[in-house]
């Protein structure tokens, strides 16, 4: 038995032209029995044999017409509402006018009978019941036999979070799956009376003994959210009481990842400090960002890292005309490539493996592609490898930054957007200074050329913002992999703290700027809220099913190299000039003479291709005073005085 649904497919849908045959055959029946029926009510009236045939005839030609107009064969019957109820018996209201219609025009019809006319009334209230009748009985067969399917399969008692649309629509959603098993919903409060939505209990929680509670009494194993915000809202309350009590926390999949209507066990998942560290979706200038890419070839260089996948992947959506994929990484540029075959089969897009090093590789790229408009995103970024590795991050992030935007203006592109970081605010580490370098060269050329100090039409826009979740080789990917480890989880410090953004978010905001800029600035965007990093990592192992410091251990080890306690908060109003959008404000910086800082990147590439990395660094700190470098060896640099000795 519990084999039956596998055996004849009864989780699929059923065929359309076989629901169209059936109802119809229903339809006709219920009409054959409407008049033998009111042949034994009205005795006394008799209906001639060649009305009745053409009844027949006509309920049988009557049914389809309608059936097929309002397309009540396309309706998944498992899945039967009022909705469709009302659509079918619409359909069977329709038959019965065709009907009165047909017997009023034959010269025997009679319509003035009262044996014809309670005939036409039953033939549709009887056919109605008849369709409707039928639904009910395969829903309750199909019901009953994923209950006994289910029966041998362990199921996980679930209750959803809320009382709103969207989540008692997750009932549907997951009325078939295998992995759970929908047992109520669950809101905050304390109120006594027992309501029910769809049939099932509506629980209250005020605190954790209320979870405690469920758990022993009705069997709770686990919450699902339906939104991302909800768990945010209830990170510190029923999260918390969840994680405490071994009750696990869930979160529905957005409506793109079901398919053919089913929730598997793969995209419901366990809520991530992601979810609870994200902010309400952005509002951009969808239109106007769409104008923008739209029709364009998109040259995106560092294609294959965590900010460049993921900008492909929404200029994807954009209507691009071409998108063109640079980066040196072969294995994550093969997979980027997979992935944007798969879901974007239409898109027109081409992986060009290449270094910002190498000038005459950019050319090739630059000169045989022709981009519209260049996003930047190709940089080194790990701080403390940076801090033991600086001439490779003056070559790859001041340098290739350098070649990048100097083909834009040989190649006439329109704008180049560079993808910078908050550590080139006041930095304190090779990288954040090597970043800060990269914005110093590309907006004193583009204000060169807004002064007709040199030709070119390019606009160069530097977005600026902190760390992004997620993103490959960040501390929450490195977090969980010491968890699933048992630990220790390493901290550096027990103070330090960070902005954090979704990668979603920051591309978003990426493009946002693109649009809204006119060009030669330096845009920051609004973090939020700084994280306590020591309260990251207690949150995801209390998420992971362990408490902290004792299943868990919580390591400090102490700042690396270069690293600052506290990152500087970008969208201070004293430092920068709001926008158009409330996210994005334009940075106040110094400029700088294109001249000279053309004459200072051609020493610094030279010192760092010789890897003289002491007169590199006295260079770098001598063309960014702000760069003090904090808990590295380079601090010796910092000598007030030294500086000017090593240039003279």
């Amino acid at each position: 038995m519990h084999r039956l649904i596998e055996k004849f497919h009864l989780d699929r849908f059923m065929n359309s032209w076989a629901v169209l045959i059936l109802d119809t055959v229903i339809s006709t029946m219920a009409s054959a029995i409407v008049l033998f029926i009111s042949g034994a009510l009205f005795a006394h009236e008799v209906l001639p044999p060649l009305l009745q045939l053409w009844w027949i005839c006509g309920a049988f030609v009557f049914s389809v017409i309608p059936f097929l107009l309002f397309r009540t064969h396309k309706l998944i019957i498992r899945h039967s509402s009022l909705r469709e109820i009302g659509m079918l018996s619409i359909a069977v209201l329709l038959k019965g006018i065709l009907l009165t219609a047909l017997v009023a025009s034959l010269p025997y019809g009679n319509i003035g009978s009262g044996r014809v006319q309670a005939t036409l009334i039953l033939d549709t209230l009887v056919t109605i019941f008849a369709l409707v009748t039928v639904r009910v009985i395969m829903l309750y067969t199909y019901d009953a036999l994923k209950r006994r399917s289910f029966s041998y399969k362990p199921r996980k008692r679930v209750l959803i979070y809320g009382i709103g649309d969207k989540s008692v629509a997750m009932i549907t959603r997951l009325q078939n799956s295998p992995h759970y098993r929908v047992v109520g919903f669950l809101t905050h409060g304390s109120v006594p009376e027992k309501h029910l939505i769809s049939g099932l209990r509506v629980f209250y929680f005020k605190d954790e003994k209320s979870i405690v509670y469920l758990r022993e009494n009705v069997g709770l194993e686990a919450v699902l959210f339906t939104r991302a915000s909800q768990a945010r809202e209830e990170q510190s309350r029923l999260i918390k009481y969840c994680a405490a009590n071994k009750v696990r926390v869930l979160i529905a999949p957005e409506i793109d990842e079901i398919s053919d209507g089913k929730v598997s066990q793969a995209t419901v998942r366990k809520v991530k400090i992601e979810d609870l560290l994200g902010r309400e979706e952005i509002k951009i200038s969808l239109d106007e960002i769409m104008a923008n890419f739209k029709d364009r070839t998109v040259m995106v260089t560092g294609a294959a890292g965590s900010i460049g996948s993921e900008l492909c992947r929404q200029l994807a959506e954009f209507g691009v005309s071409k998108l063109i994929l640079f980066d040196n990484a072969e294995t994550p540029m093969h997979n980027l490539r997979i992935e944007l075959g798969e879901k974007f089969p239409g898109l027109d897009f081409t992986p060009v493996i290449g270094d910002v090093r190498l000038r005459p590789r950019l050319d090739f790229a630059f000169r045989k592609h022709r981009p519209d408009v260049v996003f930047h995103a190709a940089a080194y970024k790990h701080v403390p490898l940076m801090e033991e590795n600086p001439c490779e991050a003056i070559l790859v992030n001041t340098a290739g930054t350098r070649y990048v935007a100097d083909m834009c203006i040989r190649y006439d592109v329109e704008k180049m957007v560079m993808i910078s970081t908050d550590k080139a605010v006041n930095p304190t580490n090779v990288m954040g200074c090597t970043k800060r370098l990269a914005e110093i060269y590309v907006q004193a050329l583009g204000l060169s050329m807004e002064r007709g100090e040199r030709e070119g039409r390019t606009k160069f826009i530097t977005t600026r913002f902190g760390n992004v979740l997620g993103s490959n080789g960040s501390v929450i990917p490195r977090f969980r992999e010491q968890i699933e480890r048992g630990g220790p989880v390493t901290v550096t410090d027990k103070d330090i703290t960070r902005f954090f953004m979704t990668i979603p978010e920051a591309c978003r905001l990426v493009m946002e700027a693109a649009t809204i800029s006119s060009g030669n600035q330096i845009l920051v965007f609004d973090m939020g809220k700084p994280v306590k990093i020591d309260s990251l990592a207690r949150r995801m192992i209390e998420l992971a099913g362990y408490e902290p410091d004792k299943d868990i251990k919580i390591k400090y080890t102490g700042l690396r190299p270069g690293e600052k306690l506290y990152e500087e908060v970008l969208s201070n109003k004293e430092n920068t000039v709001p926008t158009s959008h409330e996210r994005i404000l334009v940075a106040k910086v110094r400029n700088y003479s294109y001249d000279s800082i053309r004459e200072t990147f051609d020493e610094l590439e030279r010192l760092s291709r010789e890897v003289d990395i002491p007169s590199a660094i006295r260079l770098m700190k001598a063309t960014v005073p702000e760069y003090k470098s904090q808990n590295s060896p380079f601090e010796k640099y910092d000598i007030p005085g030294q500086q000017e000795e090593n240039r003279a």
